[in-house]
């Protein structure tokens, strides 16, 4: 029996539906790799090892760039959302001042909040080094007083 471009092309959709049962998204880059062979046989006679070779090449491929390229897209660098109760009243130290409309930085002593470094807003007179104390949070940045 020799295997048709639908084989490949059934077989691509059942790993992406595996997907499902395991969120790990290497079974998706696996049936991407399978549907690419699929095509590719579609538009091109290969032999059954050059198929099977590049399915294991195309699905490493897309594995490869997925976790190194898209992946890291994807995550979330902002402190939206962020409960602001676990970060109000602690007090830190100012290594940038604000000034001119422009934000400040402050430095916790460990990390709050995963981030040890936050920007600040504060309407005191405030220098670097000199402690802050948290009152509220205003989207990514501290609102701070002079401690």
């Amino acid at each position: 029996m020799e295997i048709e471009y639908w084989h490949w092309i059934i077989l691509g959709i059942c790993l992406m539906a595996g997907e499902m049962l395991l969120p790990s998204f290497i079974l998706l880059w696996f049936g991407a790799g399978a549907v690419f062979t699929g095509l590719v046989l579609l538009a091109f006679p290969i032999s059954t090892t050059v198929q099977v070779v590049l399915w294991t090449l195309s699905s490493i491929a897309f594995t490869v760039l997925w976790f190194k390229f898209l992946k890291p897209l994807a995550i979330d660098k902002t402190k939206a959302g962020l409960p602001a109760e676990k970060i109000v009243n602690e007090t830190g130290m100012v290594i940038k001042e604000p000034a001119n409309g422009q934000r400040g930085m402050m430095r916790f002593s460990t990390p709050k909040l995963g981030d040890e470094e936050w920007q600040i807003i504060c309407d005191d007179e405030i220098k670097v080094g000199d402690r802050a104390r948290v009152i509220n949070v205003s989207g990514n940045a501290l609102i701070v007083v002079k401690a």
